[in-house]
């Protein structure tokens, strides 16, 4: 009986993820380009060539996927830092009964509720340079920027900035979400019993709430790690299929040496290297938590 209950998971396990990503593996050994697209097992063997122009940073491929995994890199440590500051301090703000609580802990959710590409497609209409709202609001409510410097944000240098802004409109809400919900689990008389030795709300803070939420942090880390270095979804929408250099996400340009320039076997290649880093990641941050766990 327990087989034949989780039959259809395994079963839909192995098609949804396992195959594909054994195909992926094996087309990242071919050289499986355009002119193979009709017959892909004519496609010749390339070995580890594809992984060797991918690492070769001497090279124009290999400088090409370092940059953009240094893109990466500092979009995923700016939009997971801050996107946990504000779901922590909102979570903290709202923990507390008031007029009104309830009107606010929905209103902070609305972005997680929005559908991804209707969310994107306003953010990207915001960033216009003449009629968007954010130049708007720069130029004209605030006067940060005169009203004939608007800048373009959606081109150039600003783009890393706008992504990174819609980022974490996006992903701020499910931070607040789980921190909320760790914050149901800590008991009010540690915080009262505190009070009344004269710790003030920020000692609260470090000393009860932070480390009651090591659990919850743990896993909301790592989540928001997996699905901010894997995002597509939002540079794809907000800059459509001309990504900008200094937007250049390692998961669009994946997905522009497989689709646009129809170089499988090298977008496999750079894939499977990206399934390692992440793996190799990921393996380290529960290696490392799982020890200080043991030492405390």
């Amino acid at each position: 009986m327990p087989f034949a209950l989780i039959a259809p998971a395994v079963v839909f396990e192995l098609l949804i993820h396992v195959t594909p990503m054994a195909v992926g593996v094996w087309m990242s050994v071919v050289k499986l380009t355009k002119f193979y697209i009709a017959n892909w097992s004519a496609a010749p063997f390339a070995g580890f060539d594809n992984y060797h122009l991918a690492l070769d940073v001497n090279g124009a491929l290999g400088a090409s996927l370092l940059n953009s995994f240094a893109i990466t890199c500092a979009f995923t440590a700016l939009v997971v830092s801050i996107s946990w500051i504000l779901g922590m301090a909102g979570a903290v703000v709202l923990q507390r009964t008031f007029w009104g609580r309830g009107f606010f802990r929905t209103l902070f959710l609305v972005p997680y509720a929005i559908p991804v590409y209707a969310g994107i497609i306003a953010w990207k209409f915001m960033f216009q340079k003449d009629t968007g709202a954010v130049n708007h609001l720069l130029a004209d409510n605030l006067h940060l920027i005169g009203a004939g410097d608007k800048p373009f944000w959606l081109i150039g240098d600003n783009a890393f900035v706008a992504v990174v802004v819609v980022t974490i409109w996006r992903m701020w809400p499910f931070a607040f979400l789980m921190l909320m919900a760790g914050l149901q689990s800590i008991p009010e008389e540690l915080y009262e019993a505190s009070a009344v030795d004269g710790a003030r709300p920020f000692r609260q803070w470090r000393s009860i709430t932070v480390p009651m939420l090591g659990p919850v942090n743990r896993v909301l880390v790592l989540v928001m790690f997996l699905w901010t270095f894997n995002d597509f979804n939002t540079p794809y929408i907000l800059f459509g299929g001309a990504q900008p250099p200094t937007g250049d996400l390692i998961s669009f340009h994946i997905y522009s040496a497989s689709f646009l320039t129809l170089n499988f076997g090298f977008g496999s290649a750079m894939s499977v290297l990206l399934l390692l880093f992440l793996l190799l990641v990921t393996g380290v941050y529960l290696f490392v938590l799982n020890r200080r766990s043991r030492r405390a």
